[in-house]
């Protein structure tokens, strides 16, 4: 076993092996002198536990040893912190305060479904009493956070190494290595160094199993900081139909779940800080459709649709905003451009070069971005690609092979929409212009 002063004897692990208190197998191996045999003679002290894990169909060891094991659990317990501020949107403060029992599994539902699973825990931004002085122990949230599987696995693994009612990420359960009997939940530097930790270790064992691919790149940006996670998950949710508002609600920015319709509104969104926020993550996600035009119009994709000519000048306007979207000032003002924003809808098959006059999706008078939930055919923003019509056929192909499985009213329903799809995609391909024609 390797200690800071050198190799010694695992008093614990000899003890576990023979049967025998610690103090009798500490006695004997000093009066055996085992400490200075082992030294001589080094080697691992392998657990009698099966190797359940696999890399590539083989066993990821030979066997549990003893000495590692400490620090296997510190990282398995980083990963679950990794999991769940990245999947629920929680700052790390509010992920520190969740204790075992949090998520509890839910009852099903009558007709034998299962709900989601819910967390319930404390926030603690803007949490004041009647004075308006900040109340540092926070509120239990009034909107739970949803926690999709991953999420829910990781919380059960903590809840393994934690006892009951205590704090997932307790000091004292957590710091199994040096063990100083720390109190509280783990501080966030705390975190931070464990996080980087983890990840030296996994580009260690990639390499160890003739994985190098697997590594983890070295970020430009630094270290990984906890708050990250929460940016990165809003990301990819900004980015889907109706995705602000699942965002809004996810991180607590909405004191209630209004009906979709009104809430996609900026003026609903009930906290002052999260509208930039979300204004930055909208603008980027426009600056990101309109540089996918650019790049399709540049490899000789045609377009179609009643706002083809406003989408083209929208994509070749961008350069003077790449990088420069960052802040929500920056963000506010190039979203105002009315008419030249776009906003990709995957689910409709198409790019709106938002309007607010010509747009049929009943945007608010002020509104900066469509209601993409409810995009309607017919629109003057709508604007295909030929990406898009490629997509709709194929999404017309997979619905007709679904309809072949199901009961006639069913599968007659899903052929009707299949039809409506290659409508669409038939009608692009007849009026598709490139892009020098769009503009003329």
């Amino acid at each position: 076993m390797h200690r800071k002063h050198g190799i010694t004897l695992a008093h614990h692990y000899v003890a576990a092996v023979t049967g025998a208190s610690w103090n009798q197998a500490h006695h004997f191996i000093a009066r055996r002198g085992l400490v200075r045999l082992t030294a001589q003679r080094p080697g691992p002290s392998p657990m009698q536990v099966p190797v359940a894990g696999r890399i590539d169909g083989r066993p990821w060891r030979e066997c549990m040893d003893y000495e590692e094991t400490p620090t296997l659990v510190r990282h398995l317990a980083t990963a679950a912190a990794i999991v769940i501020l990245y999947l629920t949107g929680m700052r790390p403060q509010e992920t520190k305060s969740l204790r075992s029992g949090c998520c509890p599994d839910p009852e099903p539902n009558p007709d034998g479904s299962t709900p989601r699973h819910l967390i319930r825990s404390h926030h603690y931004k803007n949490v004041r009493d009647s004075d308006g002085h900040h109340i540092a122990a926070g509120e239990e949230r009034d909107v739970p956070w949803v926690a999709i599987t991953p999420v829910v696995n990781a919380i059960r693994v903590l809840e393994r190494i934690v006892p009951e009612g205590e704090l997932l990420f307790s000091s004292t359960h957590h710091d199994i290595v040096s063990q100083r009997n720390h109190h509280g939940a783990l501080k966030r530097s705390s975190l931070d160094r464990r996080v980087e930790s983890l990840v030296a270790w996994i580009n260690q064992e990639a390499t160890a199993q003739g994985l190098p691919d697997q590594k983890v790149p070295a970020d430009p940006h630094g270290n990984l900081g906890l708050s990250r996670l929460r940016r990165t998950l809003a990301w990819h949710i900004a980015r889907r139909p109706g995705g602000l508002v699942a965002l809004a609600i996810q991180y607590g920015h909405m004191r209630t779940a209004l009906d979709a319709r009104t809430s996609a509104s900026y003026g609903n969104r009930g906290r002052r800080g999260f509208h930039g926020e979300l204004d930055v993550e909208t603008a980027l996600a426009a600056a990101q459709t309109a540089a996918r035009l650019r790049d399709a119009a540049a490899a000789g994709e045609k377009i179609s649709g009643p706002a083809a000519r406003r989408a083209i000048i929208g994509a070749t306007s961008m350069p003077s905003f790449e990088g420069a979207l960052t802040t929500p000032k920056a963000a506010a003002k190039f979203l105002s451009r009315d008419g030249l924003v776009l906003f990709d809808n995957p689910d409709s098959f198409l790019i709106c070069a938002f309007k607010r006059d010509t747009a049929l999706c009943d945007p608010d008078p002020g509104a900066t971005a469509p209601n993409q939930f409810a995009c309607q055919l017919g629109c003057g923003n709508a604007v295909r690609t030929d990406s898009h019509a490629r997509a709709a056929r194929e999404h017309a192909d997979r619905l007709e092979t679904k309809a072949a499985h199901l009961p006639q009213p069913l599968g007659d329903r899903l052929r009707l929409t299949a039809d409506r799809f290659r409508g669409l995609a038939d009608a692009h391909d007849a009026a598709a212009l490139d892009a020098e024609e769009a503009i003329a």
